[in-house]
């Protein structure tokens, strides 16, 4: 299974609303709940606005569309950076899956995925 790279720095945040928001950025994971409002962007898309940030991550994603009845991909990854104490912040997305690490784990956490046989793109 490929591992590939995404260029860029990763702001987490929490928002109270999305009114100054750029939905136009490369990436924007968004997600809204009866308790919050959070949202993933590269970091200088971060809104002015934002009630908490967590500057400093940067991500990678599983290469390819994943069928639905693919079960514990994640689980595997998410397992092996644990070993490793690598923490994670993972999205899903309707193709695919991506893992935000904080930008000082990011080279251990591909070369903790490279050693167990994933290939890093």
């Amino acid at each position: 299974m490929q591992i590939e790279k995404v260029n860029g720095n990763f702001t987490i945040c929490k928002l109270k609303n999305t009114a100054d928001t750029d939905i136009n950025g490369e990436f924007l994971f968004t997600a809204r709940t009866d308790e919050e409002i959070s949202i993933v962007c590269l970091s200088e898309y971060t809104p002015k606005t934002a009630v908490i940030k967590e500057e400093g991550f940067m991500a990678f994603r599983i290469k390819g569309v994943l069928d639905f009845s693919l079960i514990g991909i994640l689980s595997e990854i998410s397992r092996i950076l644990a070993e490793n104490k690598i923490g994670i912040f993972a999205i899903s997305t309707f193709n695919t899956d991506y893992l935000l690490v904080k930008a000082e784990n990011y080279k251990r956490a591909l070369k903790s995925l490279e050693k167990v046989g994933y290939e890093i793109i």
